[in-house]
Order: structure tokens, then C-alpha cells, then sequence
């Protein structure tokens, strides 16, 4: 599967919020993949000093990864195809 990164830029969260945008991508990725459409939450990183998430997904298209983030109330900027490289 293509592996997708959602930029988020949230001005003001804190380790609490974050936590719960990440259960809320979590379940809403499981419930698609329960009807068929395929998406994996792989991490979240975040940039305290700029307000600045972002989230990798695996998934067959970038729909799907932003569906999932829209139905998880996800406030992202964009969907972008990534290449993850760690070692």
C-alpha cells in the first residue's frame, strides 16, 4: 500500500488533545477498513514549537486517507503521498 502523511497545523493543542485526534483516526481507520476501504494508521509526530502534526497512513489512495481524517474531525491542511525511509 502507498503510504500517505496528513499535515495538520493546530494552533494550541496539547498532549491530551493530541492523544485523542489520534484514538479518533485510529477507530475511524478501523472502521473503514471494516467496510472494505483499506487504511492503516501507521504514527503521528508533532512539532510542539508550531503547532504542527502530522499523521501517516497506509492506504490505496489519498480518498480514503482523507475521508478518514474528515469523518475523525481532523482539522488537516493536506494529503500528501510520502516515502517513509527509517532505518
Amino acid at each position: 500500500m502507498t503510504q500517505y502523511l496528513v499535515h495538520c497545523h493546530i494552533p494550541g493543542i496539547n498532549l491530551g488533545d493530541l492523544q485523542a485526534l489520534q484514538r479518533a483516526v485510529i477507530e475511524t481507520s478501523r472502521r473503514f477498513s471494516a467496510e472494505g476501504k483499506p487504511v492503516h494508521y501507521v504514527r503521528c509526530t508533532f512539532v510542539p514549537g508550531e503547532s504542527h502534526v502530522m499523521v501517516l497512513f497506509e492506504a490505496p489512495n489519498a480518498s480514503f486517507v482523507r475521508d478518514v481524517n474528515e469523518m475523525a474531525l481532523v482539522p488537516f491542511t493536506r494529503v500528501v503521498e510520502a516515502i517513509d525511509v527509517s532505518a
